[in-house]
């Protein structure tokens, strides 16, 4: 049970860590303000669950296949 919980807390820390590294880096490349890398990173959020609905578990925001998804292993 405790290495689901950590394969999951390490996803969702990886990918909120990934959008926002590259919410700045778009920012950084357009040479806008950096106000713009919360909205950029929301729209990479949106397109994240879009994967997510298509890979992971139907229900689950997990981008791992459902043999892999912590929410989808019976406890």
């Amino acid at each position: 049970m405790q290495n689901r919980l950590l394969l999951d807390l390490a996803e969702r820390s990886a990918w909120t860590g990934a959008e926002a590294a590259l919410g700045l880096a778009v920012v950084e490349l357009a040479d806008v303000p950096v106000w713009w890398a919360a909205p950029v990173a929301l729209a990479l959020a949106s397109a994240k669950s879009w994967v997510a609905g298509r890979l992971g578990r139907k229900g689950t925001a997990s981008t791992l296949p459902a043999a892999k998804d912590p929410a989808s292993a019976s406890i």
